[in-house]
Order: structure tokens, then C-alpha cells, then sequence
């Protein structure tokens, strides 16, 4: 898979920073703000705040980035239990992403500590102190995952933030997501900005149950959801409304599949697509004019 080197800051909504990937095509945040979204989609989507008061937890951050899931996921939980000792993984293809990240002024935003434990991810992919025990893998996460299994790593939380399906399908295919939920602990939770159908169904037969992210106070208009979490317990996740229930009984949902977790994205999207067209579900138009949704 290639990679890219040219990383320019570009600022979002909130004030926080991002960079566009050419290679994929997107930036690794939307517009509204890195720093909202990884506090909104991620720490809060997994409780962190009520699981701070734990000794310890477990993170897992898939596609690490730039690093704001884990800097939002260790200020969220610091900021409750200075004393909660935290042992994570990250999981990043581009080892230049981090990098490039903790350039002046991009991590500002962060605690002095959070900023500390940044550079030295980035830097070392490694990060020791008296409350964390961090280490970032670099890698197709379809390479670094079975190591973590082998392990017999349990996450409380696990960040879910690759490219979007149509751009990197590779890791939201329904074999990934049984490798990641190997490293779910039973109570745990899993979230991810997307609201795809496809997602969800991949989800779903990895055993999780799911739920929505709902929408703040600002959004498009063509939003219902701020993305989706899955546990296996199914305890305290917000339900997904009727229209987003209907929306896995479409074309939609038919998920991506990678059977050898080595195909190019071309054969996935490929295979994806001659599955859709042969699938006797009801049509996402049709879904969609039913509920208005443009």
C-alpha cells in the first residue's frame, strides 16, 4: 500500500489542525474540528469518563493518525483519574503522519503531558511513564492486529477511524472486524464516525451489538447519525432510530469482505459491488425516498 510524505496542516472548524491525504483522497477529520471529533466520536462515544474511575483501562486506536483519539482519550480520562494507569495501542500505516503531527502548532491544544506523550509516540513509537505503558505498530493494521490477539489484549475502548469504505475498504471489511473485536473486552465498546450500512453490517457479524452516535446541536441536514458504536453487551448504547434500522435491510448493507485480509482495495470494492447487484434487497433509492433523505 502506498504512503505519502507531504503533510500540510490544514485548519478545521474548532481550531484544531488535520491533514489531507492524496493518497486517499480525504482529510483524516472533517471540517467541523479534529479535536471535536475525537472527543465527541470517540472518548465520550466510549464512556471514558465513567470508565476513568477504573485503576486501569485498555485502549485500542485504529488508523492512530495524528493522534487526536488518544490525545482526547487520555485528557478525557486524566482529567478524571490522574492516577488511572493506561495501557494502549496504536495501530498506523504512516509512520510520517505522527511525525509530522507534533510540529508546532498543531498539538498546543493538548495538555503539556498529552503533548509529551505525542512527541514520543511519534518520535520512538513508544511511550513509558508511571501512568501509561503506550505502543504504536506501523503497518497494514490487517498485518499488526494478529499480534495484538496473540497477545490476548483486551480493550475498554477501541477507536475505530480509518479512511471512509470507498476510499480504504480493506479495513472495514467484515473479517477486520473480527480480528479487531478479538481484542474487545466483554464490556467494552467500540466507535467509529461512520454511519455506513455496510459498516454496521460488518459490525454485526462480528458480534457486536450497535448503536447510534446521535447528532449534536450543529450539523448538515442531510446527517441522522454522528457515527456508531458496538459492544457486545449491548448495555447503554443510544438505539438506532427506524429509518437507520430500515437502513440495513438495503443494498446498502451488504458488506465489504476480504476473505485472505491481503486483497488490493480494487478487488474488495469489486467484489462489493458484483454481491450488491446481485442482492435481492430493497434498493438504498427507494430507502432513501421513503424517508426523504437527498
Amino acid at each position: 500500500m502506498t504512503t505519502s510524505t507531504n503533510w500540510v496542516p490544514q485548519q478545521t472548524d474548532d481550531g484544531s489542525f488535520t491533514f489531507f491525504s492524496e493518497v486517499f483522497g480525504e482529510a483524516f477529520h472533517s471540517r467541523q474540528g479534529a479535536r471535536a471529533e475525537a472527543i465527541h466520536k470517540f472518548a465520550q462515544a466510549t464512556e471514558l469518563t465513567q470508565k476513568a474511575q477504573q485503576p486501569c483501562l485498555r485502549l485500542l486506536d485504529v488508523c492512530y493518525g495524528l493522534g487526536c483519539n488518544t490525545a482526547a482519550a487520555l485528557e478525557t480520562i486524566w482529567n478524571v483519574n490522574p492516577a488511572c494507569e493506561v495501557e494502549l495501542y496504536g495501530l498506523e500505516l504512516d509512520a510520517t503522519v505522527p511525525q509530522a503531527a507534533i510540529a508546532p502548532p498543531l498539538i498546543q491544544d493538548w495538555s503539556p503531558m498529552v503533548q509529551m506523550v505525542l512527541q514520543q509516540m511519534a518520535l520512538s513509537h513508544t511511550c513509558r511513564m508511571p501512568c501509561l505503558n503506550a505502543t504504536l505498530l506501523i503497518g497494514d493494521a490487517r498485518q499488526t492486529m494478529p499480534s495484538l490477539c496473540q497477545l490476548g489484549f483486551q480493550a475498554d475502548a477501541i477507536f475505530f477511524d480509518p479512511f471512509s469504505p470507498r476510499r480504504c475498504p480493506q479495513l472495514w471489511t467484515i473479517e477486520f472486524f473480527a480480528l479487531v473485536t478479538r481484542c474487545l473486552a466483554p464490556q467494552g465498546k467500540l466507535a467509529t464516525y461512520s454511519r455506513s450500512a455496510a459498516v454496521r453490517s460488518a459490525m454485526q457479524a462480528a458480534g457486536l451489538t450497535i448503536g447510534t452516535i446521535p447528532l449534536g446541536t450543529a450539523h448538515l441536514p442531510h446527517e441522522w447519525s454522528q457515527g456508531t458504536v458496538g459492544s457486545f453487551d449491548g448495555q447503554t448504547l443510544h438505539p438506532l432510530s427506524q429509518m437507520e434500522q430500515e437502513h440495513l435491510y438495503t443494498r446498502a448493507a451488504v458488506p465489504y469482505r476480504d476473505p485472505s485480509l491481503s486483497d488490493p482495495a480494487t478487488l474488495i470494492l469489486e467484489r462489493h459491488q458484483q454481491e450488491q447487484a446481485l442482492s435481492t434487497l430493497e434498493s438504498t433509492s427507494s430507502w432513501r425516498r421513503r424517508w426523504g433523505i437527498r
